[in-house]
């Protein structure tokens, strides 16, 4: 964690919130939980209020924690930090990823629209011509009026882009083993296995979460379904594509990408991802940024309040969701 992780995460509005709820010093940010000053704290802790980076909470800090009784997460993931021993202990968990999801599904939302309007293309075009054109017969392909876009899990971020993309004209796919054709249907999609979503999609969209089953779910073959110019938004996270292959297609210009992550996290600067003209590369920052920030911190002071007001939390995280999620 940043040590103005504070300043950066927290309005002043929030941050007079959070003192007033409890005894609260916003100034102290723990990276290492073995430090004099984080022990001496953890005696006395109640609440932990977390955010990325925390340090794994296990058996050995939690033994320096006597009254500790929750973790306020406010951030998305929990799985980096709150282990087995937390939930042994009885620890209440919440999250602030509802609050995470938001940006990243505006993110997807415009990353497919874009897609489809062949912005890319236009952009190179445009460049290279820098002249007039007869761009309606140049792109009589463009456009979101009945194009098919397929969503690759109904995860929170999934379901929010489905609802999100339902105010346009097109054509919904869902795969989710987990998610059948009518609860599909009220999310406004059809529902339909991965090989066919791959090869019907104008925009193939993956927001299933990081498990060992999921790596590499669009792999070579699938990757090779999609058609010829589709698009590949990935915001979830770099292990569920085959990365190898998908820079492959792409430069060989067969689709184009819009990647919010990757494997490794920051790629190496001779990367061709970093220059291909169809491609839009970005640092992991689909998620909250700026003042995105300040909706998680917020998200954070509610469920503080409900936890001094001794009702349960809105947004919990169970064992089983933890495991389960990004």
């Amino acid at each position: 964690m940043h040590a103005d992780l504070a300043g950066r995460l927290i309005d002043p509005a929030t941050m007079r919130r959070l003192t007033s709820l409890a005894d609260l010093d916003p100034g102290f940010v723990a990276d290492d939980f073995r430090t004099p000053r984080a022990v001496e704290a953890l005696r006395e802790t109640e609440v932990i209020v977390s955010c990325w980076g925390c340090p794994p909470l296990d058996e050995e800090v939690l033994a320096r924690a006597p009254r500790l009784r929750a973790v306020i997460h406010a951030a998305g993931s929990v799985k980096h930090h709150i282990t087995e021993a937390c939930w042994q202990r009885g620890i209440d968990v919440t999250s602030a990823a509802w609050a995470n999801a938001l940006p990243v599904a505006e993110y997807t939302v415009a990353a497919v629209l874009l897609a489809n309007k062949q912005i890319l293309r236009l952009r190179e075009d445009y460049r290279g011509r820098r002249a007039a054109h007869d761009w309606q017969a140049a792109y009589g392909r463009a456009g979101n009026y009945r194009r098919t876009v397929g969503v690759v899990g109904a995860s929170r971020i999934g379901r929010r882009v489905l609802e999100l993309l339902r105010a346009h004209d097109l054509e919904l796919l869902l795969h989710d083993p987990y998610v059948g054709a009518e609860e599909a249907a009220r999310l406004g999609a059809r529902s339909v296995g991965l090989d066919e979503l791959c090869a019907a999609g104008d925009v193939v969209s993956v927001h299933a979460p990081e498990l060992p089953e999921t790596r590499h779910l669009l792999d070579r073959r699938r990757l090779a379904l999609m058609p010829t110019g589709a698009t590949l938004v990935n915001t979830s996270r770099g292990s569920l594509v085959d990365q190898e292959a998908l820079t492959e297609e792409l430069v060989s210009g067969r689709l184009e990408a819009v990647l919010d992550v990757t494997v490794p996290e920051v790629l190496p600067p001779d990367s061709p991802l970093y220059d291909l003209p169809n491609v839009v590369l970005t640092p992991h920052v689909a998620g909250s940024l700026g003042t995105e920030l300040h909706r998680m911190a917020a998200a954070a002071a509610d469920e503080l309040a409900r936890y001094v007001d001794g009702r349960p939390f809105a947004h919990a995280v169970t064992p089983e969701e933890a495991r389960i999620s990004a």
